[in-house]
């Protein structure tokens, strides 16, 4: 039997550093989606205030497979 999977968009951000907004997307899709089995990290981007990094984003694609 084939399985079918489905890819959903996250933005998140993190006061710390990319690898935090990477976790912290990834333990909020597995709260709510069931089946989760990888993220693409599609995008990253940081806020600069002052001349330093205030804040950095992820843009994560979450791939997950439905339920038969």
């Amino acid at each position: 039997m084939a399985s079918v999977a489905r890819v959903t968009t996250l933005s998140v951000s993190s006061d710390t550093s990319f690898e935090d907004a990477i976790a912290a997307g990834v333990a909020r899709a597995n709260k709510t989606l069931r089946g989760v089995t990888g993220a693409w990290v599609k995008e990253q981007k940081v806020e600069v205030s002052g001349g330093a990094i205030v804040s950095w984003r992820v843009v994560l694609e979450v791939t997950f497979v439905l339920d038969d």
